[in-house]
Formats: C-alpha cells, structure tokens, sequence
C-alpha cells in the first residue's frame, strides 16, 4: 500500500523538531517500511515548498498560504491539491492526518481520509480544565465528521472525543507504536537511585505536583536523585513564561540540590537517560496515549504513573508498573520509594513491561493493524 500521513510536525532534520504526533509517525512510518509498504509525508507550516526522499520516505515539505484572515483555508486547499494529484499519478492510496486542530476541515481529497485521535485541542482543554477557543472546536468537529474513519489511540480517547462533540462517530482503537529496537534495555552503569521524568515541562503533565511528591520521596530517601528532560514551556494560568520557574520554589531547600533539569536532549540520546534511570515517573493530567511511557517500559523500566483515563490501556497497575492519582502525593511518593528500595520489584516490573510494550506497542504490531485497517477503506 501507499499511505500518506498529513502532519503539522515529524523529526527530521529538514522538518524541524516535533512532538508526539510526529514521534507516533514515524514509529508508524518504521513498522510500515519493514512491512514493505510505501509512505508519504507531507509536513504543513513549513518554511519553503519542497521535496526528498530518504530510507524509501517521500517527504514533501508544504509552506502555508499568507492571507490575513483566510490562511488556514488556502493552505487547506493547497494541500487538497497536492493529495489529488499524488493520487491520480498513482503515488498513494489513502491519507492520514491527527485531529490536532481540525486541519483537513475544509479538505476534500479524491482518496479516502483517515483521522487518526491523538487528542484534539477541545480534548486536552477539557483535561486541563480550560476553554477552548471556538474556532479550534468547530474545526476539530468539521474535520472529524467529514473523515471517512476514525482511528483513536485509546478507547479513553475516543470515546471522550465522541462525548465532547456530541458525536457518535464509530472508531478503531490502534495504540501509537515504538520502536523495540530502539529502546531496548542494556546494561546500567549509574549506581545513582534516580528518579526520572521526560517529556514537556507543562502544568498538564504534573510538572507542579511533582515537586511536593519528590519532596516526600527525600524526606525518607536522601540519596534519591530526580532528572528532568524536556523543554520548558509556558503556564496559561498564571501567565508564566516558565514552568520550571513556577516549579523551583515548590521544592523544600534541602530536596531542591537533589534536582537536576537538563532541559531538550537530542530524541537519540534519550534511550542512555532511560537507562541509566531507577525508575521514571509520569504525574500526567492530560495525555490520550504517551509514547514516553511506552519506550521506559521497552527498555525494562519500572513506572509510576497517573492513574487518569487512558492510563489502564497502557499500564497493569501493580503488574507493569503503578497507577497513582498525581494529586495524591503522599500514595506516589510511596510507590515510588517502594520502588527505589526493592531491587527485586524494579526488575520484575521492568520485564513485565517490556513484555507489554513487543506484544502491544510495537511498531510491527501497529503497523499490520494499520495496514488492515487502511485494506478496509482502499480497494488496490
């Protein structure tokens, strides 16, 4: 098959830097190569038309349409164009797109049109409990009424996503996908107990409640050390030019020195930071499924995690890992140090992990499942 994948992010060095959207795309794109299909990926927002091809990818690189007030419409139609007429030359069969901000509202391809729900922006704001603006709602419901499927990475996900737009939409529940071989345990050399967090510095992942729970965590254990990775992002609520900042003063003087943010580290470094770690913690609010706490249960990692929403589907509370609410501090400051002091757990939770994370994650899993899926809606 000949799939293309809409996107307003994927990691290559010619696209710039990307998030989970693009990350759970190229996880895809992997599985999808090695099972000898062909993929397309057509990235908007970029700073100049243009195309490549590398590793059997054709990239297509799409600058958007300036015109005050009509932008976002013409870059749609822009792109509708450039689907149709990879279409009928034959170079792909089907698009697929994330309901991120309802892109393919206005578009209308020749070829059948697949969202794939990683979380709208009406979803993570209902998460976060905070409005969401009025045009991003009526978007995101546009472009999923006028899909013609749905996939959703978790049952959680798309089923609130129903709910929030007052839709009955059927969907397809396929998780996002890891690379297993790239995240693959190996030996660990740091004798530290670290505690290790990575991904965005945001209220909504917990960021704000970490600190009373790392304070419990030192109160009991003064060698336990947390790590932080990921780049630092604003506060909406207070404005703050700096989640970190808001974060520092909420540690206790002493449990602050046992603190080291490392900021953004290039995505092919994280595989060392995870290993090295004793256990990684995850205190999100608002995810639909994260690829983070995939690739720490890939490489063996025991985790404690919130035990919010789409939680379960990933992690097998006391099994794989523990689910704790991240507002409770007291209860994941425990499981935590629980962790850090039985050798035995971590190990038995990491191989457990990593079970779940080959049998259930894997890029060659999802991407057959994709593949179905995608039969289904093209006929070749």
């Amino acid at each position: 098959m000949k799939i293309a994948f809409l996107t307003p992010e994927y990691p290559h060095r010619r696209t710039g830097t990307a998030g989970g959207i693009g990350t759970s795309i190229l996880n895809l794109t992997k599985g999808l190569i090695a099972l000898g299909h062909q993929v397309v990926i057509l990235v908007y927002g970029q700073d100049k038309d243009a195309y490549f091809e590398e590793d059997n990818v054709q990239y297509y690189k799409i600058k958007n349409i300036k015109i005050k007030g009509l932008s976002f419409y013409f870059t749609q139609k822009k792109v509708e164009r450039l689907i149709d007429k990879l279409y009928s030359e034959n170079k792909i069969d089907i698009v697929e797109a994330p309901d991120w901000t309802g892109f393919t509202a206005f578009i209308n391809p020749k070829c059948p049109l697949v969202i794939r729900e990683n979380g709208s922006d009406t979803y993570f704001c209902h998460l976060d409990n905070r409005p969401v603006k009025f045009k991003n709602k009526y978007l995101e419901k546009r472009a999923l009424k006028k899909a013609d499927a749905i996939i959703s990475v978790s049952h959680f996900t798309g089923t609130l996503t129903n709910k929030l737009f007052k839709l009955k939409s059927p969907f397809t529940v396929i998780p996002n996908a890891i690379d297993v071989l790239a995240f693959k345990p190996f030996p660990k050399t740091d004798t530290r107990l670290t505690i290790l967090y990575f991904g965005t510095l945001i209220r909504k992942k917990g960021l704000l409640e970490l600190p009373e729970i790392f304070n419990k965590v030192h109160a009991e254990n003064k060698e336990a050390e947390l790590v932080l990775v990921g780049k630092d992002s604003p506060d909406i609520f207070t404005n703050s030019k700096s989640t970190w900042a808001l974060m520092q003063p909420l540690f206790n003087a002493n449990a602050i020195k046992k603190v080291n943010y490392l900021g953004a580290v290039p995505y092919k470094d994280m595989q060392d930071l995870i290993q090295q770690a004793t256990v990684c913690v995850f205190p999100t609010f608002a995810e639909a499924l994260p690829v983070s706490w995939i690739e720490a249960m890939a490489m063996e990692k025991p985790i404690v995690a919130s035990n919010v929403g789409w939680a379960k589907e990933v992690i097998s509370d006391g099994i794989n890992g523990y689910l704790v609410h991240p507002k409770d501090h007291t209860t994941y400051a425990n499981r935590i140090l629980e962790l850090l002091e039985k050798p035995s757990l971590q190990k038995e939770f990491g191989k457990a992990a990593r079970k779940k994370a080959t049998t259930t994650f894997s890029a060659e899993v999802v991407a057959k499942q994709s593949v179905e899926f995608y039969k289904t809606m093209v006929t070749l």
